[in-house]
């Protein structure tokens, strides 16, 4: 009945068929178009914040009921040693200098003899987590956090151990964690991306993976902006006229419609137009959020940002910068250490622990205190998660006497606010660290736990793509409910 109904409407002899033959009703209109810009119309709605509410769980948006609305990731890139850090083993003081033996570990050759910690530990707040000295700041708030000292990697390298941990797999191709949140969530600001990426202007051993959207549209891979220099190329506009710059954005959207048109399936155009707009609207905005002029004295005290020593100005202003952007409502920021050290991570210590730990300590301590403090004062802890983790640990061996090789095997993150239990302290390595053997946590079950406090089902939250329904944590992961507030 509706082909026959469509036909009368526009195929009459001698007229091409598909066009016209003349003016229509709007009755007649109304009733040919109902699968196009009516739905079209109805799709925009319902994915207006203000329509979210008539999607059904699972259709879209939250599964259930979120304890966060977004993430803050803290990326420890290179390996920070969880035995020099959250997880102290008075057995390696006591074994300092022996023979090891045999080690399975690639990266970890030579003649192999436990290397003690040569920083002194203290407990703090009312849970008596231990703190390494190097962490000054974030030891006046252990009581906020979620300590997981047994994660379990897969290989010890840096390439696959950053993919792993960003895209749940340990080879490229498939979305990072921050594309699945906005993917699942959407944005809640149309004006900024959902997925920012606070870098130094360096790529992570990876690449461009760790930040990639993989199979999912162009629209979710993340926004980078750097720390010096102009933030993020091309945001201002080359026309002073703004009626001038519209235009050329009009015609570039007329072509490549037409373009998208032409190849029948145009989701890589069409995501580009959606890129086109998107920035179009950052650009009265984001320079306005980045400008840190509007913080008081006091705030950039508190982060570190009148500090002498560049890195750990800059490291604080990203953070400062972090808690800005999740507030103006991106679903989901990272922001990146320094590159201090090397190419394949700022914490990557072969050598020069004791000097290279310091370091990096002294650049980011404050800079992550401060992001947790500012964001329980303003009452935006409640709901902002905050993950700081690397990609694996570091040996409680070396084959030398100041360096730790990398170590997959068993290490420590810690989250906080967004739901977590603060001052928990979650599993357990062996009394040397070399493994996770007590409540092991893969980075599967980090991302499953993480995506149900932002309200989304790890095993619903699911993409079809090349015949098959692709999902965060691929066939595995289990939540830590006893992390959980």
């Amino acid at each position: 009945m509706i082909r026959k109904r469509t036909e009368s409407l526009t195929a009459q002899p001698g007229c091409c068929p598909g066009r016209a033959a003349g003016p229509l009703t709007r009755r007649g209109l109304l009733q040919a178009t109902a699968n196009g810009f009516g739905m079209l119309a109805l799709s925009a709605l319902m994915a207006d914040e203000s329509y979210a509410g008539l999607a059904q769980p699972g259709e879209a948006g939250a599964h259930h009921l979120p304890k966060a609305k977004n993430i803050i990731f803290l990326f420890m890139d290179g390996g920070v040693s969880h035995i020099d850090s959250f997880d102290p083993k008075p057995k390696l003081t006591e074994l300092d200098g022996k023979e090891v033996g045999k080690v399975d570990n690639p990266t970890a050759g030579g003649n192999r003899k436990w290397l003690k910690s040569p920083w002194s530990f203290k407990q703090y707040g009312e849970c008596g987590l231990p703190v390494s000295e190097l962490f000054p700041h974030i030891s006046t708030l252990v009581d906020e956090l979620a300590v997981i000292r047994s994660m379990k990697g897969e290989f010890p390298l840096h390439s696959r151990g950053n993919l792993l941990l960003h895209t749940g797999r340990n080879t490229g191709g498939l979305p990072s964690f921050g594309s699945w949140v906005q993917y699942g969530l959407g944005s809640e600001n149309k004006n900024l991306p959902g997925f920012v990426v606070l870098n130094h202007g360096n790529v992570p051993a990876g690449g461009m993976e760790c930040f990639s959207n993989g199979i999912l549209p162009a629209t979710y891979q993340a926004t980078l902006l750097k720390s010096t220099g102009v933030p993020i190329d091309n945001l201002s506009p080359a026309d002073r006229i703004a009626r001038l710059q519209r235009a050329k954005l009009d015609l570039l959207q007329q072509q490549d419609t037409d373009f998208a048109a032409s190849l029948g399936n145009g989701d890589a155009v069409e995501s580009a137009i959606k890129n086109y707009e998107l920035a179009y609207r950052m650009q009265s905005l984001v320079p306005d959020l980045l400008d840190l002029d509007k913080e008081s004295p006091d705030v950039k005290k508190l982060y570190g940002i009148d500090s002498n020593v560049k890195s750990k100005q800059m490291f604080g202003m990203q953070c400062l910068r972090a808690r800005r952007l999740v507030e103006a409502g991106v679903r989901f920021v990272e922001v990146c250490c320094p590159q201090l050290y090397g190419s394949t991570g700022t914490w990557d210590q072969h050598g020069e622990l004791k000097a290279g730990h310091e370091k990096n300590a002294m650049t980011t301590d404050q800079g992550v205190a401060a992001l947790i403090k500012d964001l329980k004062q303003r009452g935006m802890l409640k709901d902002t998660l905050v993950l700081w983790a690397g990609e694996f640990g570091r040996t409680p061996h070396s084959a030398g006497r100041d360096g730790r090789d990398h170590h997959p095997e068993g290490f420590t993150v810690f989250m906080a606010g967004g739901g977590v239990k603060g001052g928990t302290i979650y599993g357990a390595t062996d009394e040397m660290g070399m493994f996770a053997v007590e409540n092991v946590c893969t980075f599967h079950d980090l991302h499953a736990t993480m995506l149900h406090l932002m309200g989304l089902n790890h095993e619903r939250l699911t993409y079809r793509f090349g015949g098959r329904d692709y999902r965060l944590t691929d066939v595995h992961g289990r939540i830590v409910k006893e992390i959980l507030a």
